[in-house]
């Protein structure tokens, strides 16, 4: 029988992707290494060589055995289909079981002809429905799947599931006593639940009680990936033993609350900051864990621009004045401002911030936190810090009329101010004071920039290749064709060390309006966002989009990445 290996060779010199030369010169290549290097495949020393892409081997075979390719780099298999293909069958033949349907399979594989094909359907007594996609997605989409952490969250299970049920709530009931009981099976859930969100790199978990379940999501890198769901009979017994970590009040289930955990994960210490929301079919709680080394950040790590970050560090060296920096909630906001503040912070500097809730402690750094219920608002603590005679003063956030005119007050008086604003760009930072009912002229005298940002993924740098951008695609969202002179794109295929997405980690896009003189005029006009955004073009601001592309040419992410994170940028 063929081989799939000697089909696909045939296939690509038959559509003229190769030529008898290319494939025997891999065959010498392959015959000259030694054994231990020697690639298994000739196809794969043909993709190697970069003679066949990927891409190519699977269109191939798609078009031969008539079967569709899937994109594993989100994909979430059924808890059904996982739990019928055991971890080490996946393993060996190199499958991904996806879903059961119609009593039958559907099963990813790389290979049409492999044996793992035969062998499942035979020990499982179901009909398999092959689908292609990348062995290295399947490899990163496995180890996703049937993760260590996963694998023992679900002994977890296996264990709590012959509890008795009368055990279970006994656990709700005398939470206190439980946490002295290391063995106990449902402290064990928790503390895995939350080791698997580090293994992730979760930034995020999202604990959120449905009808029949309790659905259980990480979110890496901005994206939400869906975990192992413990049965809903646990969900009381779950919500209360976090609630008891974070220190919650047990009995109240009718408003919102926030605590605090601090655990120790792989012999490292973890903060988690915890919100419990009721909701219709019970306590919904998300656990944002908190980085420490994200506030050692300077400002050369933020990835800007070298014009930009020359730009800032001047700023941000400057006496007095506002510098605000803008985006939604998770465009790392908080990120920036304590880049800016741990490049400032020295012994001959008094720096105090005022926080809702303080994330992060910041060593030389006086921190206040608000306390809504007690009169320590914004405005409140704002007006107690400038008695404190600092010279850097950061407010979280800008949310009332009061607090804008005491920021701005404070700038006006030689204290560095800086603070944040929800806005999609940098000029809309203006027109926003001025909804809040500051002054036209207060804010011309008083800003000195705005820093506008988003996230966006990076290309994962253990599974980057090579990509050739399509003129047109570049076109597409606002790119010259000149730039794509000298340009070295990239993307990511998937493997284990992303969890077979293609990126790991993320950067900031930045866009950073300079209040001149000329500006200045505008602002003190009252004139409209649009208008100061031409004027700050014609300046020389470059656009998060611009920003981001700039990004794209040196392969530290994608097109849709950007597209996705600056689709303001039409308007």
């Amino acid at each position: 029988m063929q081989s799939t290996d000697d089909l696909l060779v045939r296939l690509a010199l038959q559509q003229g992707l190769l030529d008898s030369r290319q494939v025997e010169a891999a065959r010498t290549q392959i015959a000259g290494t030694r054994g231990d290097q020697r690639p298994r495949r000739l196809t794969a020393a043909l993709v190697a060589a970069g003679q066949l892409t990927p891409d190519a081997v699977l269109q191939l075979l798609s078009a031969e055995f008539a079967m569709p390719v899937v994109d594993l780099r989100a994909a979430s298999p059924s808890p059904a289909a996982l739990a019928a293909v055991p971890y080490d069958l996946a393993q060996r033949y190199g499958v991904l079981p996806l879903e059961q349907a119609g009593g039958g399979l559907r099963l990813a594989v790389s290979d049409p002809l492999s044996e793992g094909i035969d062998a499942l359907g035979h020990l499982l007594q179901v009909m398999i429905e092959p689908v292609l996609a990348p062995a290295a997605q399947i490899e990163a989409a496995v180890a996703r799947c049937y993760g260590r952490d996963r694998r023992e969250v679900a002994a977890v299970l296996d264990e709590l599931e012959t509890t008795e049920p009368g055990a279970v709530r006994g656990h709700v009931a005398g939470a206190a006593a439980a946490t002295t009981a290391d063995d106990a099976p449902l402290i064990r859930l928790v503390q895995q639940i939350i080791a698997e969100a580090v293994r992730r790199r979760a930034s995020d978990i999202h604990l959120e009680p449905m009808a029949k379940r309790l659905r259980i999501r990480y979110r890496v890198d901005g994206v939400l990936q869906e975990g192992e769901s413990p049965p809903k009979r646990l969900q009381p017994a779950i919500v209360s033993r976090l609630k008891l970590l974070a220190e919650m009040s047990l009995a109240e289930k009718r408003i919102p609350q926030d605590g605090r955990i601090q655990v120790v994960v792989a012999g490292q210490p973890l903060d988690l900051r915890v919100s419990c929301l009721p909701t219709v079919h019970g306590e919904s709680l998300v656990l944002r864990l908190l980085d420490q080394r994200q506030v050692r950040l300077g400002l050369a790590e933020l990835g800007l621009a070298p014009d930009d970050r020359r730009n800032l560090e001047r700023l941000v060296a400057l006496p007095d004045g506002l510098v605000l920096v803008t985006g939604p909630t998770g465009s790392g906001k908080t990120t920036t401002l304590y880049a800016c503040l741990h490049h400032l912070n020295g012994p001959d500097r008094k720096i105090i911030t005022v926080e809702d809730p303080v994330e992060y402690q910041l060593a030389g750094i006086n921190q206040v936190p608000v306390r809504a219920e007690v009169g320590m608002t914004f405005a409140a603590a704002l007006r107690a810090m400038l008695r404190q005679a600092p010279n850097i003063v950061m407010v979280g956030e800008i949310r009332d009329r009061e607090t804008a005119e005491i920021a701005i007050n404070a700038a006006l008086t030689g204290h560095m101010v800086f603070s944040t604003l929800h806005t999609n760009d940098a000029p809309g930072a203006v027109t926003r004071l001025f909804d809040l009912g500051v002054k036209p002229f207060l804010v011309a005298a008083s800003l000195r920039a705005v820093v506008a940002q988003r996230l966006v993924r990076t290309v994962c740098r253990h599974c980057r290749q090579p990509l050739a951008l399509v003129p047109a695609d570049w076109a597409a969202v606002g790119g010259r064709p000149a730039e794509l002179a000298g340009a070295t794109p990239l993307r990511g295929v998937g493997c284990p060390e992303c969890g077979g997405t293609g990126f790991r980690g993320r950067r900031g896009i930045f866009e950073i309006l300079l209040v001149n003189e000329g500006i200045q005029r505008l602002i003190y006009d009252n004139v409209t966002a649009s208008k100061l955004r031409e004027t700050a073009r014609l300046n020389g601001m470059r656009t998060m989009r611009e920003d981001g592309l700039r990004q794209v040419l040196t392969g530290l992410t994608t097109i849709d990445e950007i597209a996705a994170a600056t689709v303001a940028d039409f308007a």
